[in-house]
């Protein structure tokens, strides 16, 4: 699959990884799986309820997720937003 950043996305990803540069290995390491096999069961992919349910999430860390649309009709994945639980639900 594709992935593919919402216009917004790379500002919140500067802004995360000013805070968290420890990730950004971890980060790349998602990426890769989530675009060669985003049923990888380590992503933890998870399609979110309520006023989020058009989209899906997968985990970076415990604590910290990655909010993404997957477009499976234009073999795409949207990223959308990174940060904490807290932060993006």
């Amino acid at each position: 699959m594709q992935l593919v950043k919402d216009k917004g996305y790379p500002k919140r990803e500067i802004k995360f990884f000013k805070k968290h540069p420890d990730l950004v290995e971890k980060y790349g390491v998602v990426l890769k799986k989530l675009s060669n096999n985003s049923l990888e069961p380590s992503l933890k992919l998870h399609k979110l309820q309520g006023a989020l349910a058009e989209f899906h999430a997968v985990s970076l860390t415990y604590e910290y997720r990655i909010i993404l649309i997957m477009k499976i009709v234009d073999e795409q994945i949207v990223l959308v937003d990174i940060g904490t639980h807290d932060d993006v639900y």
